[in-house]
């Protein structure tokens, strides 16, 4: 297939403005910034615009991404709106910033030489590392009227297959990007045959193009409606290959919405602080759509910044008092793990607003080790607020109480695995399992459902959550039967009923206590052995505190066929310490079968003590259960045994 096109700055209508510095760097505001026009004429320009593309409106009446930047930028046009952290130019780390009238002018020049381009109506794939020009491209293919596909560069280790699945699924007619990676993802495109031939464009170049009244005459006739498709998020592929859900304008608006009202966020008191990829869900909503919906300002940084040194992530909400920030679980283990007592110093946690933490099951232990390692620097533990939501919801779904302590659950185990949530009075003879609420459902409604019957279940029995609000996403992009199957599910009570109310099946499963959700796992991770349910998070955390040589939130159990039927297989990554002779692998094997079956009464078919950085992950850095099971299967652990060989496996 032809290479796709790389389109240099010298062919952009209007050339290149030499004088253009688009974000100015200094840690606390914008220096050496353009002459600014008085606010009045600025504010005017806009609004021009704004009634151009409606003339009807007084102002603007569509509620859309574009319209909300265009307010933030006429209510406080010389107020901070992003910053980006650079901590690869060392020390405390680099801020560059943008205001609200820099960055509305920004896209709306990106923008609008984006439809002379050619783009408009189809995907506009943004592959760039995390940058500003990745928030101001992502807003500018929005702002054209194109449906922006947010994923991230070539280089991101072990994740190179999802991204061409991604782009070939999405099937871009341009993809923009930075200067310094334009030729790689080119040459990517190329390789993996990406299907259009997309152009390949630099946000810097297309920013600085000069255009007349910033691209008013190209922008006029932009009218996107709420219903309309904003940008297509593509699912992490913890379960099955990635697919593009649609979010529309009035999702993003609607669950932005219910951010502000979970978290009690305002823009004269809060900043969005934080590490997310932008391609995340998560990252892209809280640190990206919500600060433009809301006018609320972000700051952001690089996740290698914060894999390297998690003390950076601490430093910067300890530096913005209000913030909000958010991460999956692990994270919050990382920093009690890895940040020195040294580090600590000048911490103070106090100011911290809300630290959400979701994306993967919550664990009580956690909560407590986070507490233990930074209460002395003013961590609160009510700050932190378990959370649940999903990309076809565009984002959350539920969240602990404002001002509440997490509510941490002990249910009877056995119960448990059966569909029947019970809390264990004798934790000291029963075997428990403790569960993290993620609190109530915010501005829509969830139902806990049979998932075979499709019958809503009653509180305190265990079964498959349903959605249904202005924030579920319209469907999986080109693919009618699963968007049908996910987002159009009818309770079985409802179907005789004309206009039922359609429901999003999440595959994930949950119950009802005390008038909360508590999250129990996913239905296609479930372990089922001998009739019996088990969550694989649970049998994972057994299988890490076995033993010091395992590392942790790198073990994937998941069950094999075989003759006798389902057996498990566990899959755990080592540690450094255990790198030494055969006879101390033997001994982590020998623990981990042991507290295996002491704690869950279950027999390991197989251990796998592989290398670091083998067991798959997914792009947001959760266990990829599905892809461990199929390159168990398929020998990618050299020493591990398929069903019916029976080992105490290594990998070497």
């Amino acid at each position: 297939m032809p290479a796709p096109s790389i389109v240099p700055a010298s062919t952009l209508a209007g050339g290149l403005n030499p004088s253009c510095r688009s974000f100015p760097v200094h840690a606390d505001r914008a220096v050496n910034q353009p002459p600014r026009p008085p606010h009045g004429r600025y504010a005017l320009s806009i609004l021009n615009d704004a009634r151009r593309a409606d003339p009807k409106s007084t102002v603007m009446q569509a509620d859309t991404v574009g319209n909300r930047l265009v307010e933030a930028a006429v209510r406080t046009p010389d107020a901070p709106a992003f910053t980006f952290v650079d901590f690869a130019a060392g020390g405390a780390g680099q801020a560059a910033v943008s205001t609200w009238r820099q960055l509305d002018r920004q896209v709306r020049a990106t923008a609008a030489a984006l439809r002379r381009a050619g783009a408009g109506g189809e995907p506009v794939a943004v592959v760039a590392p995390q940058c500003l020009e990745y928030v101001v491209g992502f807003l500018a293919a929005i702002r054209a009227g194109a449906i922006a596909v947010p994923l991230f560069p070539p280089d991101l280790a072990r994740h190179t297959d999802k991204l061409a699945a991604s782009l070939t699924d999405a099937r871009p007619t341009h993809i923009l990007t930075t200067r310094a990676e334009q030729s790689a993802v080119a040459a990517f495109c190329a390789a993996s045959g990406i299907p259009n031939r997309p152009r390949v464009l630099a946000v810097e170049d297309l920013m600085s193009a000069r255009t007349a009244e910033d691209g008013s005459d190209e922008l006029a006739g932009i009218r996107p409606r709420p219903e309309d498709c904003a940008y297509l998020q593509y699912t992490s592929g913890s379960t099955r290959a990635p697919s593009g859900v649609e979010i529309t304008h009035a999702n993003v608006v609607a669950n932005a919405g219910h951010l502000v009202q979970a978290y009690d966020i305002h823009r004269d008191r809060n900043h969005m602080v934080g590490w997310l990829p932008l391609y995340h869900d998560m990252g892209l909503l809280l640190m990206a759509l919500l600060p433009v919906i809301g006018g609320v300002h972000s700051v952001i940084t690089d996740p290698l910044a914060f894999v390297q040194q998690p003390a950076r992530w601490l430093r910067l909400l300890s530096r913005y008092p209000g913030a909000v920030t958010a991460a999956p679980n692990f994270a919050y283990d990382y920093c009690a793990q890895r940040v020195r007592e040294e580090d600590r110093e000048g911490l103070t946690l106090d100011g911290v607003a809300v630290m959400i933490n979701g994306s993967e099951p919550v664990r009580p232990t956690t909560l407590n080790r986070f507490m233990a390692a930074f209460g002395d620097y003013g961590a609160r533990r009510v700050a932190m607020r378990p959370s649940y939501g999903l990309a076809e919801a565009t984002l959350i779904v539920s969240a602990s109480p404002t001002e509440e302590e997490p509510q941490v659950t002990a249910f009877d185990r056995e119960l448990l695995g059966g569909g029947i949530a019970r809390v264990a009075t004798d934790t000291a003879s029963v075997p428990v399992t403790e569960l993290v609420s993620c609190g109530r459902p915010q501005g829509q409604e969830v139902a806990i459902v049979d998932a075979a019957t499709c019958r809503r279940q009653p509180d305190g029995t265990v079964g498959e959550i349903w959605v249904s609000g202005p924030n579920v996403g319209r469907g999986y992009w080109g693919n009618p039967q699963s968007s049908a199957e996910t987002f159009r599910a009818v309770l079985a009570e409802d179907r005789s009923a004309e206009g039922a109310r359609q429901w999003l099946r999440t595959a994930d499963l949950g119950v009802w206590h005390d008038g909360q959700l508590y999250i129990t796992g996913r239905i296609k991770d479930l372990i089922i052995i001998d009739g019996v349910n088990h969550y694989p998070q649970d049998i994972e955390l057994t299988v890490q505190n076995a033993h010091p040589a395992i590392r942790k939130d790198h073990v994937a159990a998941f069950a094999v066929s075989a003759e006798a039927g389902e057996e498990l297989v566990i899959v755990a990554e080592y540690s450094p310490p255990a790198t030494g002779p055969a006879a101390d692998r033997h001994s982590v094997t020998r623990s981990v079968r042991r507290a295996v079956s002491t704690v869950h009464a279950l027999a390991v078919r197989d251990f796998v003590l592989a290398p670091r950085n083998t067991v798959p992950r997914t792009t947001s850095g959760k266990v990829a259960r599905r892809a461990s099971h199929d390159r168990y299967l398929n020998g990618g652990w050299s020493s591990a045994r398929r069903p019916g060989a029976g080992s105490e496996g290594t990998a070497s």
